[in-house]
């Protein structure tokens, strides 16, 4: 699990008697806090933008993707990808923390591993098939698209912030996603990723980008404005 755009896990510790006992997680320490917080008080250009774009989505790739070998990982959906569980870094890179309602997928057996707690997700960052409860459940795929669109909406909180009204009617019924200012159109930058983020938060989950399609497209715009990330 070790990787620059995934929070830094240093060690677990417990600590109690017989009538109290706390549980502590140690992790790297980031002072400028959530992507939440920091875009509060933060102004992008559009390097800034593609940079804790294209971070935070490496590493959600690299949770999404198995690795074989001694130094290996299972593949691992987030489930709960919010600005308030991605952190920023000094250097303006994100990390991706919080996983808590992680799931994992055992290849050997084709299974997903569910953790056996009864907490759900944020709702305003659920996609349609979490919503009205008809996502398959035994198919590892389903959470990886899941992911997707809650990345979406992140994508679209980095350029300006979000909203949400009875999210199962708005999400679910009227289809209803965020609205994109005017000036987006005369910005070829942010035109692309509002593209990139209508193609994360689809309807239909088989339709949404991968993670990987999204880091890739991220690297290309880069590219073309002479943006080293």
């Amino acid at each position: 699990m070790r990787h620059e755009n995934i929070l830094g896990f240093i060690a677990a510790d417990i600590k109690g008697t017989g009538s109290w006992t706390q549980l502590y997680l140690i992790t790297d320490c980031h002072e400028n806090g959530s992507l939440y917080d920091y875009l509060k008080s933060t102004t992008l250009d559009n390097k800034a933008m593609l940079r804790l774009a294209y971070s935070s989505v490496s590493g959600l790739c690299h949770l999404h993707t198995e690795i074989f070998g001694t130094q290996g990982k299972p593949a691992i959906a987030h489930r709960d990808l919010k600005s308030k569980n991605i952190l920023v870094k000094r250097n303006g890179t994100c990390c991706i923390a919080d996983l808590g309602l992680a799931v994992k997928f055992i290849s050997d057996t084709n299974e997903v591993d569910i953790p056996p707690n009864t907490k759900v997700g944020t709702k305003r960052y659920m996609p349609p098939e979490v919503l009205d409860e008809t996502l398959n459940k035994s198919h590892f795929q389903s959470y990886i698209m899941a992911d997707m669109y809650s990345f979406g909406l992140i994508l679209w909180e980095i350029a300006r912030r979000c909203i949400s009204g009875d999210m199962k009617e708005v999400v679910c019924i009227k289809r209803l996603r965020p609205s994109f200012p005017n000036r987006w159109t005369s910005d070829e930058c942010l035109r692309q990723m509002g593209k990139l983020m209508t193609e994360c938060w689809a309807h239909n989950p088989g339709s949404r980008l991968t993670a990987l399609r999204v880091k890739k497209t991220l690297a290309k715009m880069s590219e073309s404005q002479d943006i080293k990330l």
